[in-house]
């Protein structure tokens, strides 16, 4: 049987996304989303679940990233599920990331249009289609 990884969220954007270029020229960007559920408890009072996920974007898809992407911002992403761990005054720590391959920019054109306008580049978007990218592997948690 086949195993497979894939994940599919929806949700806000935390922080504005962090940019990396390597020395090789890879570039990465990282930032947090927050999917939320709510639902009534026993004594009938809603109640709002909030989860944050660490999503991590590889090569050409970090170009939308860095354009139209930022806190607040709702985005539709797939992925997988990723772990590493480091180690930081021999404590070792582990992270669990989405690795972002599908991305789609969600809410009004207006808002993706005042974004790019806020931005160095200022092209605006046809549409708010998908981006893809299949780049090599490599956290955040702020409320917004």
């Amino acid at each position: 049987m086949a195993s497979v990884n894939k994940v599919i969220l929806v949700g806000n954007v935390g922080k504005d996304p962090e940019l990396r270029t390597f020395d090789s020229g890879t570039t990465k960007a990282s930032f947090s989303l927050a999917t939320s559920e709510t639902y009534k408890n026993r004594e009938g009072e809603k109640v709002t679940n909030t989860e944050w996920h660490n999503l991590v974007v590889w090569g050409n898809l970090t170009k939308v990233v860095e354009q139209f992407v930022r806190k607040g911002s709702q985005i539709y992403v797939e992925g997988k599920l990723t772990s590493r761990s480091y180690e930081t005054d021999g404590i070792t720590k582990y992270i669990t990331e989405v690795r972002v391959n599908d991305l789609v920019l969600l809410g009004r054109r207006e808002d993706a249009e005042a974004r790019s306008t806020q931005s160095e580049n200022t092209s605006k978007p046809e549409s708010p289609a998908p981006a893809s990218d299949d780049s090599p592997a490599e956290a955040d948690d702020l409320p917004f």
